[in-house]
């Protein structure tokens, strides 16, 4: 039976297909996104199906594992991330947004990591020229780094088995074309074949591939969901573009921890590492203003020292504004709620503003208690100690609940010279170490509040 040319609209956000232009995606609800594609179909020959290898059907307990062997990229955060460096024959795709740093990142770990053989990067997007003149700039030196600069999948397969490389970055995935999809270069037909091309093509030969991903105005990545769930890593590298910190988050990892972050300060020789965040982050803090406070988050198993900062100031619009940058604005309008209803403080007449220093996007409720004394702090406009650390969630009924890793969380706060440090009554209970700070145990908010003389 010959084969046949169909027509076919396609989901740029999510892959979702129909048989008819549709103005809103019924799978992911995005507007004006599907384009026209044409697809092949037909019946398979026969020789095909007979000539298919068939898979035998084994005992899982006889299945012998091979040793897993690590590449170390010697970027110390990124290989905290990755759980100690890249997985020989493994696929990592890396997203952020335009000028985040994605190719900075990518051009430090071609001259560090060590491997037997050559690396090859592919780019789609800039010309030989313009990769040296990065490479100068960051102080690249790596003899055995190869560059193509090509979009069509075919010539990149050619290129990399006569240049016997064994490390490949292909930037972009979305520049990348195939001659066998009519659609053009990015669509989700093209993106999806593109990848399960170069992820069988590393995994027969053992090739360790990076591949870059542009990202949407949501922040995920460009293309078809189904692309995250091919590769065996996906990375993301965060941070606002004015901001010169950047935070590289694992949101999948086959072969580590997804809760790690490593983190970054864009300077004139690329990316350097922040080894100790905490201090960093806190050490602009200018005097003991009304409406700071100390917090500690937990990412992955590393504490980080926050600075919270929160403006109380009367409204004149009809109704209050919220506004949060770098926690969640649903989890602010809650907590002042909280603080409303529970202690008495009359915020229906009150812009609040709440904001993270450095730039840094945080989702954790244990910030709640210092979000909350915060923004007390600045309606009363009384100031919290300059050494006193907040730590706990914080329920719709006041209570200050426990969080987890809390001893971890003392003793960052501990080495970095803060006396006091407020945490919930049921952690204090458990509390196994002893600390040379002191620590206090809240029981709700009313309890902290007192304690700072805030009520």
């Amino acid at each position: 039976m010959a084969k046949k040319t169909s027509t076919v609209f396609v989901c740029n956000s999510c892959g979702y297909d129909s048989p008819k232009w549709l103005g809103k995606c019924p799978a992911c609800g995005e507007w004006n996104s599907f384009v026209e594609e044409k697809t092949i179909t037909g019946n398979k020959s026969s020789s095909n199906v007979k000539n298919k290898p068939k898979s035998e059907v084994i005992k899982l307990n006889e299945v012998v594992k091979k040793e897993t062997f690590r590449i170390r990229t010697d970027v110390g955060e990124l290989d905290r991330v990755l759980g100690g460096g890249f997985v020989t024959g493994s696929l990592t795709l890396l997203g952020g947004e335009p000028g985040i740093g994605k190719s900075t990142l990518i051009l430090q770990i071609c001259n560090n990591v060590k491997i037997d053989g050559k690396i090859l990067y592919v780019s789609g997007e800039e010309s030989a020229e313009q990769i040296k003149s990065r490479a100068d700039r960051l102080g690249i030196k790596n003899e055995n780094l190869l560059f193509l600069a090509e979009t069509d999948i075919d010539n990149v397969e050619v290129a990399l088995v006569n240049s016997g490389a064994k490390f490949v970055i292909i930037d972009s995935v979305q520049t990348m074309y195939s001659d066998e999809i009519t659609s053009v270069a990015g669509s989700v037909s093209q993106v999806r074949e593109i990848t399960a091309r170069i992820m069988k093509m590393c995994k027969q030969s053992g090739i360790t591939t990076i591949i870059i991903g542009h990202v949407t105005k949501d922040g995920n990545i460009a293309g078809p969901r189904v692309l995250e769930h091919m590769v065996d890593t996906v990375l993301y590298l965060e941070g606002e573009r004015y901001f010169s910190y950047r935070i590289l988050r694992g949101v999948k990892n086959r072969f580590g921890s997804t809760n790690e972050i490593g983190m970054f300060e864009m300077q004139n020789e690329g990316l350097v590492e922040i080894t100790n965040p905490s201090q960093l982050l806190i050490s602009e803090r200018d005097g003991n203003p009304a409406g700071s406070a100390i917090v500690v988050s937990i990412e992955g198993t590393r504490p980080l020292v926050l600075e919270l900062q929160a403006l109380s100031t009367p409204t004149v619009f009809g109704m209050p504004r919220r506004n949060a940058s770098g926690i969640d604005y649903n989890r602010l309008t809650l907590l002042m709620a909280v603080l409303e209803k529970r202690a008495g403080m009359n915020l229906s007449s009150q812009d609040v503003y709440i904001n993270l220093v450095g730039g840094i996007k945080i989702n954790e409720p244990a910030l709640d208690l210092g979000i909350i004394l915060a923004a007390a702090s600045s309606f009363k406009n009384i100031s919290i100690k300059d050494d006193v650390v907040l730590i706990g969630e914080v329920g719709l009924t006041g209570e200050v609940r426990s969080v987890n890793m809390i001893e971890k969380r003392i003793k960052e706060a501990e080495k970095l010279g803060y006396k006091t440090c407020i945490i919930p009554e049921s952690n204090k209970k458990l509390l196994k170490e002893k600390f040379k700070l002191d620590i206090i145990g809240a029981k709700n908010i009313i309890d902290a509040m007192k304690y700072l003389g805030l009520k």
